[in-house]
């Protein structure tokens, strides 16, 4: 079982910048790694994926705000949020996937106030 720790959510004005990250509790070497989030009321979407080649893909709305990278030594993700609006608010979640195994971690909250 894989557990994932996200930090670094919080409060923010629109145009600021946050960094998430996502520490996990084994090798993530041989995992995808991705960020969803998901807004009160909506349904959980993608932000952006890592696989495990390092190739990365985004949702449209966050192309050239948002960046995922990954530290496979420290078994981490990160996303870094540039830009930020209102409609970012959201919770954040790190998602592993492998052979036959996927996990979620708890989440961390995002606001961005206008």
């Amino acid at each position: 079982q894989v557990q994932l720790a996200e930090s670094g959510g919080g409060l923010v004005q629109a145009g600021g910048s946050l960094r998430l990250s996502c520490a996990a509790s084994e090798s993530i070497g041989s995992m995808s790694m991705s960020w969803y989030r998901q807004a009160p009321g909506k349904q959980r979407e993608l932000v952006a994926g890592s696989s495990m080649s390092g190739s990365t893909n985004y949702a449209d709305y966050v192309k050239g705000r948002f960046s995922i990278s990954r530290d496979n030594a420290e078994n981490s993700v990160y996303l870094q949020m540039n830009s930020l609006k209102a409609e970012d608010t959201a919770v954040y979640y790190c998602f592993a996937r492998t052979t036959g195994r996927a996990y979620w971690g708890q989440g961390t909250q995002v606001t961005v106030s206008s």
